[in-house]
């Protein structure tokens, strides 16, 4: 029995909306997330995916965005007059992003964009760098948050033949490799370009180097023998820093603490 006096019209109407999301530009079917995708799943951040060389949507604004991430691709960052469209536009969210002061995060290709779209120069280098490199973390990199619990000296798996040879003004490099001058940058509070790999699993770096080109793997001194001498070496440690690297920007330069969600 419902006393006297109860109250049994409907209350407000409860509304419900998706939580921020972190959008991620990917630039080929094997620059996927991987270890940095999972780590932030796990974390409890939502990914929305997009690939803006098929037409993938770019936003916008920056409504509802928690943090950008520009992934690796095959295409080049250079400044070229023939710049597709869709690149102009990630660079001008990549620039966006970063003067909002959101969280950017740039891998291999996307660290050059990112590089690109604040003013800095991106070229070709001679050599292509390829497979595990000793990577080396500068002075101003030992006290930065993202790197902490990195080694300083390590090796890195890298998969590049463009670099950036010329810093956007105030920007800062926190590792460098020998061929490699620009490995790790930041700029402003929370944009980072990494040029190594740290999101490849095996699967990742098996895919990249089935789709490399044979003279450039030549001119890497990559053969199928020592590609597996460098995965016996050096992966597991790879893979341990590497993880390491995600779990802090997941905890330290992207903010925490949103609804899990599948993705």
């Amino acid at each position: 029995m419902v006393a006297s006096g109860t109250d049994l019209s409907p209350g407000p109407r409860m509304s419900y909306s998706l939580p921020m999301a972190i959008i991620v530009f990917q630039h080929s079917d094997i620059g996927r997330p991987g270890r940095l995708g999972t780590t932030l799943r796990d974390h409890g951040f939502r990914i929305d995916v997009r690939r803006p060389d098929w037409g993938g949507a770019i936003p916008a604004d920056l409504d509802d965005v928690e943090a950008v991430i520009s992934l690796g691709g095959p295409q080049s960052a250079a400044e070229s007059a023939d710049r597709p469209d869709w690149m102009q536009a990630e660079l001008d969210c990549l620039r966006a992003a970063h003067e909002a002061e959101l969280p950017v995060i740039g891998v291999c290709l996307g660290a050059q964009l990112l590089a690109a779209a604040l003013g800095g120069e991106v070229a070709r280098m001679d050599k292509p760098e390829l497979g595990f490199h000793p990577i080396d973390i500068n002075p101003s990199g030992h006290t930065d948050t993202a790197l902490t619990g990195v080694s300083w000296s390590a090796q890195h798996f890298c998969h590049h033949h463009d670099h950036v040879a010329r810093l956007p003004d105030g920007a800062m490099a926190l590792a460098s490799s020998k061929k490699c001058p620009v490995q790790i940058f930041r700029a402003g509070i929370r944009s980072y370009g990494f040029q190594q790999h740290f999101e490849a699993d095996q699967a990742i770096i098996g895919d990249l180097l089935r789709n490399t080109k044979p003279d450039d793997l030549a001119a890497a001194g990559l053969s199928e023998s020592e590609q597996q001498v460098q995965m016996d070496a050096h992966y597991a440690n790879f893979a341990r820093l590497s993880n390491r690297l995600c779990v802090n920007l997941a905890s330290f330069i992207i903010p925490a603490g949103r609804q899990v969600i599948r993705w």
